[in-house]
């Protein structure tokens, strides 16, 4: 067995800015995945977002189904979801509710009586998770020797497509003689993810996405930090430099819960080779894109649209 992942601890509060973007571009290269502590999100609110989640699991499935999934918004049901598309099998064993952009009005919700305080504590968690996204994105600039407000001058957070997704991997299925993944072997596709557990095992990376066989690295979890893993939007940003690093989660034995905040940039950001990521010797690899239009081709693959 290899040793447990090392990742950098990234510490949003720490005063000297440039050996914390120092820090990131390790992690970055490394692994595509660090820690992040001191994120201004506090432990009372994450508790409540995992109980409101649980709650909303608990409810009978014909209740969950009013709010099946549209516009990318709100329930996806158990098997509904297949993140490796290379896979026979029927379909990933988890459950989810994804909550968007709280200013376009396409989210859906449950009801106030059925769920009291369901809403506002979800609208809460996206201002607050969006507020150390932005945080973390100014560093995250200075990694790749940009300026601070880089992200912001090329209008990635005017109107960032920023989702929670709630997730909920049964922990009492009756397993087959198919592999069966909570969570199939994926890389994101936006900028960054900011990932939250109940501690319950089940997180792999394979950092070598190309080699054969995959080496699966167990990621432990921290008590009061995020994990943050980088998607491909931000390595294609990077011409390859940051990584986009394959994970999965396994079946757990035990009912286990998540929170991921994925941040994806404003629609009509364009996306292109950095000039910090890119030289004669090593040319763009990645023609510039623009994000809406990158997002929805890798959404169309995921779900069969």
């Amino acid at each position: 067995m290899p040793d447990a992942l090392q990742f950098p601890i990234i510490d949003l509060s720490f005063p000297d800015r440039f050996s914390i973007a120092n820090l990131i571009r390790q992690g970055c290269v490394d692994h595509g995945f660090f820690y992040l502590v001191n994120h201004g999100v506090d432990e009372e609110l994450i508790s409540k977002v995992f109980e409101q989640s649980s709650n909303f699991f608990s409810l009978p499935i014909e209740e969950k189904m009013k709010l099946v999934r549209k516009n990318h918004r709100g329930y996806t049901a158990l098997y509904a979801e297949k993140l490796d598309t290379t896979l026979t099998t029927e379909g990933d064993s988890k459950e989810s509710f994804y909550i968007g952009p709280l200013a376009d009005d396409l989210n859906q919700w449950p009801l106030e009586e059925d769920l009291p305080s369901w809403r506002s504590t979800m609208e809460t968690y996206h201002q607050k998770l969006l507020s150390a996204v932005t945080k973390l994105l100014s560093l995250i600039a200075l990694s790749l020797k940009l300026e601070e407000d880089f992200f912001e001058k090329v209008g990635a957070l005017i109107e960032p497509l920023a989702f929670i997704r709630l997730l909920h991997y049964p922990g009492d299925l009756n397993s087959s003689s198919e592999e069966i993944f909570g969570a199939s072997a994926h890389s994101d596709y936006g900028m960054v993810t900011l990932l939250v557990t109940d501690g319950v095992p089940g997180l792999q990376i394979c950092r070598e996405k190309s080699k054969q066989p995959q080496v699966w690295e167990d990621v432990p979890s921290m008590s009061g930090a995020f994990i943050v893993n980088i998607g491909d939007m931000m390595e294609r940003w990077t011409n390859g430099l940051f990584r986009s690093t394959l994970h999965r989660v396994l079946q757990p034995r035990q009912d286990r819960y998540s929170v991921a905040f994925f941040t994806n940039p404003s629609k009509d950001c364009i996306v292109e080779c950095l000039e910090s990521c890119c030289t004669e010797s090593c040319p763009p690899r990645f023609p510039p894109i623009k994000a809406i239009d990158y997002l929805e081709e890798r959404l169309r693959l995921t779900y069969g649209l």
